[in-house]
């Protein structure tokens, strides 16, 4: 990885997946040189593939990379990160992604600054009428998916959230706010 000390899933489960699931596959790329890792994740079936801006020279070939790998390019906001840094890319990427814990390492505690920083985006989102997904990744769980979807996040992840949960149907009902 570099950027964070483990890699979670390669490519090799992210084609294993794809076989088996007509779902999108959001791919977050938490390393340094995302850019090598485009083709391979493309190649294994990768909707969307997202980098963190710090981990790149040039924000702008990277995000044109990913687009002629055939997917949809997304960029990471790490919670440290001012939403300044990816404000501009509102209108260009397809999906921006606000990490709501530091990245690399499951089970954190969710980072409620990830809120605010979710309202800003939405709300430039609306004033500048863009198609892009607003994400949200880290101590996503059933307790805190209604206030993470009222900032204006669209997409949640949840890793734990779910998996430390005994029963997965019902976790997954919960963060959906269907029970």
């Amino acid at each position: 990885g570099h950027f964070v000390p483990n890699l979670t899933m390669g490519p090799d489960i992210v084609a294993a997946v794809d076989r088996v699931s007509q779902l999108p596959l959001d791919v977050h790329l938490m390393i340094d040189n995302p850019a090598d890792f485009i083709e391979p994740f493309a190649h294994a079936g990768a909707d969307y593939i997202s980098f963190h801006t710090e981990a790149v020279d040039d924000v702008e070939a990277v995000l044109s990379r990913i687009e002629r790998a055939g997917c949809k390019p997304a960029v990471a906001l790490n919670p440290q990160t001012a939403v300044e840094s990816v404000s501009p890319l509102i209108s260009r990427a397809a999906m921006i992604l606000v990490m709501s814990v530091h990245p690399g390492f499951a089970g954190q505690g969710f980072v409620e600054s990830a809120l605010a920083k979710m309202r800003t985006l939405a709300d430039l989102k609306r004033r500048c009428s863009s198609q892009c997904l607003l994400e949200m990744d880290g101590g996503i769980k059933a307790d805190n998916a209604s206030r993470v979807t009222a900032a204006g996040t669209e997409v949640l992840v949840a890793g734990s959230g779910i998996f430390a949960a005994g029963d997965y149907p019902t976790t997954i009902s919960a963060l959906k706010g269907e029970t």
